[in-house]
């Protein structure tokens, strides 16, 4: 998985399928008749600093970074997953070694990706093994506070990444346009698991919104919250609709999760929701490259639309479900 600088192209991970669930992209294993979970089997998480400084970045610096971003995924309400650092080390921060390392690369040949993470998992139980990230240094980064003018802000990228080291894929709550560099320049981001960063200097991908804290409680949830979940097709001249993302606003509180029609159908679930009234809102996937998000023939020939009623996400249960109709372009 990676994070873009104005493209969004999901790499493809050795052995991992993108396992689309519930209101986020998860990654998933077939196993028997079943897509399970990739996620790591115990609560706390060991990684290793790989002790190097580039232009900008101490390896204290970039150590004190990835222990910030840590902190935050840990801070989710409800989730009890916990990261440890056990130091720095001489390895890369690639191949496999027996440990999950976290780096910075040389990769010119990829010259639009700022950070990309490795997953090793058993392939019978979809339990995680390894991972590694890298961090590309043909880019220029800062740690600075308050960011700084022309450089990437090294913590909003390692948040992003650590949401691919613990089994998140993309999400797709943001808002794109074409860029004269090529690729394509953020307009609004509603979660930091967008495949596509904001613009050097910027650190408002520092925190997490509510679509990538919603995936965190799913994978590692602690029990302890009362959410609710909605579901519903969407259809297009009678038939499902495949790839649809499906927004849900909470009227009170104005917090949004999404989700994707994941069948044929055009059925899908967006959990983690706060209990009450959501207005829906459907959309092609149109802003970063599709396969940033699903593969298959995902369906984009059709207009935004919103659910024609309010649909309620009851404490600890699920809507009724309600069908959202489509028109083409």
């Amino acid at each position: 998985m990676t994070r873009r600088l104005a493209s969004g192209v999901l790499v493809s991970v050795a052995l991992v399928t993108a396992a689309p669930v519930h209101a986020y992209l998860k990654f998933g294993v077939q196993v028997g008749t079943e897509t399970v979970d990739v996620r790591w089997p115990d609560e706390s998480v060991r990684y290793f600093l790989n002790e190097r400084d580039i232009a900008g970045v101490s390896a204290a610096d970039f150590r004190a970074a990835v222990g910030r971003a840590a902190a935050t995924w840990q801070a989710v309400p409800g989730v009890r997953l916990r990261f440890e650092d056990q130091g720095f080390t001489t390895a890369a921060p690639v191949g496999l070694d027996g440990r999950n390392t976290i780096g910075f690369l040389d990769r010119p040949d990829l010259d639009r990706v700022l950070g990309s993470t490795s997953l090793l998992l058993d392939a019978d139980t979809g339990a995680l093994v390894e991972a590694d990230i890298f961090f590309n240094t043909r880019f220029p980064w800062s740690v600075a506070q308050q960011g700084e003018s022309g450089r990437v802000d090294l913590e909003s990228v390692v948040l992003h990444e650590l949401g691919h080291f613990i089994g998140l894929g993309h999400s797709a709550i943001g808002e794109t346009e074409p860029s004269p560099t090529g690729g394509r320049r953020v307009l609004g981001s509603g979660a930091v698991m967008f495949p596509i960063a904001l613009s050097p200097g910027a650190t408002a991908d520092r925190v997490l919104q509510a679509d990538d804290m919603a995936g965190a409680q799913d994978l590692y949830g602690d029990g302890s919250l009362s959410s609710g979940s909605i579901v519903g097709r969407v259809t297009k001249s009678g038939r499902g609709v495949y790839g649809a993302h499906v927004l849900a606003v909470n009227l009170e509180t104005g917090r949004m999760v999404a989700g994707f029609t994941l069948a044929g159908d055009g059925s899908f679930v967006i959990a983690g929701l706060d209990p009450g009234p959501h207005v829906l809102r459907v959309e092609p996937l149109d802003d970063a490259d599709v396969e940033s998000f699903l593969s298959g023939a995902v369906d984009v020939d059709f207009r935004a639309a919103f659910a024609s009623r309010f649909a309620v996400a009851p404490a600890g249960g699920s809507s009724a479900s309600i069908e959202i109709q489509v028109v083409p372009k």
